[in-house]
């Protein structure tokens, strides 16, 4: 089963070195073991852009979706056989990043 490993943050502050060396030998460790799909970090919510085509033309809206101190600057894409397993590579992430995650599954 795939799961989306969301990384939180409340600042716009990237990784540091030291955190982006653990964050590389997280990943590195996950290609190892067979449960590495894809990761990648994601731009500030000041560079989003909402669209909504729900009316008669397509309304764009600069800025995030909902107004919010956390927000989503990174993700992993996991393969693992349960959540438990999800939920224990998820810990480790979090350690490396030095963020909180969010462990959700695809349905």
């Amino acid at each position: 089963m795939q799961y989306l490993v969301s990384v939180i943050n409340d600042s716009s502050d990237l990784a540091t070195d030291s955190e982006q060396a653990a964050i590389d030998v997280f990943n590195e460790q996950l290609i190892a073991d067979g449960y590495w799909v894809f990761a990648g970090g994601l731009g500030g919510p000041d560079m989003a852009t909402v669209l909504d085509n729900r009316g008669e033309a397509p309304v764009f809206t600069d800025g995030p979706f909902v107004e919010t101190k956390e927000y989503i600057v990174g993700f992993w894409i996991l393969e693992a056989p349960d959540l438990d397993v999800a939920l224990k590579l998820a810990a480790e992430g979090s350690k490396a990043c030095n963020r909180k995650v969010e462990v959700r599954p695809f349905l």
